[in-house]
């Protein structure tokens, strides 16, 4: 979808509504990321630049101390010769005056010292990094004790002296003293207040207003989402939320226009079930008062004309109201069959069922009501007597749904035929029946509960065929139903028990 333009007015009127909002919060958050940020990358960069410089000068100075023994022997038959070492230690530190010079002796001890504009009083050092640094040949970065600075550690050189072979001392040159601290703390504060603090602000005003532009727009379409959802949460199922994007939010809102379309499909089809509930409920209503009216219409002809109506005129009338009785009996029973099967309160039995042996006993249990209406009743089986693993008081019941539902829609003289076959894996049982064909476009439905073809409307409920759905769903198989205009034909299929 094109995304439309951002006007002043849509400036104007988000920070005008967005005091307080979740915008501001997530700004402060972000601006208060972005200066800890900041302040951690110029510590980071300032310790780093240090470290480098430090070991810089200490690759590039790591031979001073030895250079300097080879002019010069601080000890001379195991005495300090301060004379002499003040003379080169001073030439020295004229060449490079952040040198400090000290002689100290195998325990770390200060013999002597050269330090420009200060007197350093003798103390102990440790002795443990000029080790390592003689160790290492000045290879890696080593910081050793400031003698002018208890506590503080300095980049240095260093070199053993040795007379017959005995370890007399130490010459250590610290190469960062403390002149150097001074001017290198001056510089850094100039340097840092012009352009450390300068970039640092730049970079940080930069970047906190991309952020918080970028933050409008995304909280620019989830304002959208936000007026959707309400749309949608006060009943306006037809409202849609733009697509904007394709990320995360993008995807919010089709999953949020997907739902409303499933809302506004799930309403419609509680609506079409509430006006087949209206219907079920007429036609129920009319099917068990019809019954009623007639029962109660014979038993009070009989109660109020009991003396003048013959044996055979009482016999007919008790007749008619067990008809009705039983015909009342069949449709309150199929209504609570139903709404078992429909609550899983009835799950199938499994066992060997005999196939052939079924049908016929549904032969000689319906031929004599065919017969009564003039239709022919046919059961047969063209692959002698399968067997199939099911239910059979389930299987029995569906059957004779089907056989009930045939024989109520044949006319005069029709047909109605039960027929088996097979597939060598699965058993195929079809009832057919001549007579009316079921609209192509009503086929989905007739095996709705609250469903009644419109062309057969007076000819019962239609909950034998939604319980023969349900029974054969439980079977994990389908019914199928192929009309034509002067025949029907329901069929389902079991699979067979190999022997």
């Amino acid at each position: 979808m094109k995304r439309s333009t951002i006007s002043s007015r849509d400036y104007l009127t988000f920070f005008a509504t967005a005091k307080g909002s979740l915008f501001w919060r997530i700004s402060g958050l972000f601006l208060l990321i972005f200066i800890l940020l900041g302040i951690s990358f110029d510590f980071i960069t300032i310790t780093l630049a240090k470290r480098y410089s430090d070991e810089t000068m200490q690759k590039l100075n790591a031979n001073v101390a030895s250079h300097m023994l080879q002019h010069v022997k601080p000890f001379v038959n195991g005495s300090l010769d301060e004379k002499s070492l003040e003379t080169i230690m001073r030439s020295m530190m004229a060449v490079n005056p952040s040198l400090e010079v000290y002689i100290i002796s195998p325990d770390g001890t200060m013999l002597t010292s050269v330090v420009l504009h200060r007197e350093v009083k003798p103390r102990t050092i440790s002795t443990e990094p000029i080790k390592k640094f003689i160790k290492d040949k000045g290879n890696s970065l080593i910081y050793g004790d400031d003698p002018r600075n208890i506590g503080k550690s300095k980049i240095f050189s260093a070199a053993p002296v040795y007379e017959n072979g005995v370890l007399l001392g130490y010459v250590y040159m610290v190469l960062a003293g403390s002149e150097f601290d001074s001017i290198a703390l001056a510089l850094q504060e100039r340097y840092l207040e012009k352009i450390g603090l300068r970039s640092f602000a730049v970079t940080l005003g930069a970047a906190f207003l991309i952020g918080l532009f970028s933050l409008w727009l995304l909280m620019r379409s989830l304002r959208d989402i936000i007026d959707g959802v309400k749309k949608i949460g006060q009943g306006d199922l037809n409202a849609r939320i733009r697509i904007q994007s394709e990320g995360e939010l993008g995807r919010l809102s089709v999953t949020i226009n997907q739902m409303a379309e499933m809302l506004l499909q799930n309403l419609d089809k509680l609506k079409e079930v509430d006006i087949l509930r209206r219907d079920l409920i007429a036609n129920i209503s009319h099917d068990i008062r019809t019954p009623i009216s007639i029962i109660h219409g014979y038993v009070e002809t009989l109660i109020i004309k009991q003396k003048e109506l013959s044996e055979e005129q009482r016999a007919e009338y008790l007749k008619t109201v067990i008809t009705n009785t039983e015909r009342l009996e069949r449709l309150v029973a199929d209504l609570f069959e139903l709404s078992k099967l429909e609550s899983k309160q009835i799950t199938p039995k499994k066992e060997i069922l005999y196939l052939l042996d079924l049908i016929q006993d549904l032969g000689a249990k319906y031929k004599l009501r065919a017969n009564q209406k003039s239709i022919t009743f046919e059961a047969e089986c063209s692959i002698g007597n399968p067997t199939v693993h099911a239910d059979v008081a389930m299987i029995d019941r569906v059957l004779q749904n089907l056989i009930d539902n045939a024989i109520n829609y044949t006319p005069e003289f029709g047909k109605v035929r039960v027929f088996v076959s097979g597939d060598g894996e699965k058993a195929i049982i079809e009832v057919s029946n001549t007579g009316q064909g079921i609209p192509p476009d009503e086929i989905p439905k007739i095996f709705d509960r609250y469903y009644k073809v419109e062309s057969l409307a007076g000819r019962g409920t239609g909950l034998g065929l939604a319980i023969v759905k349900n029974i054969l769903d439980m079977h994990d198989t389908k019914i199928i139903v192929h009309s034509e205009p002067s025949k029907n034909t329901f069929s389902f299929t079991l699979p067979l028990v190999l022997k």
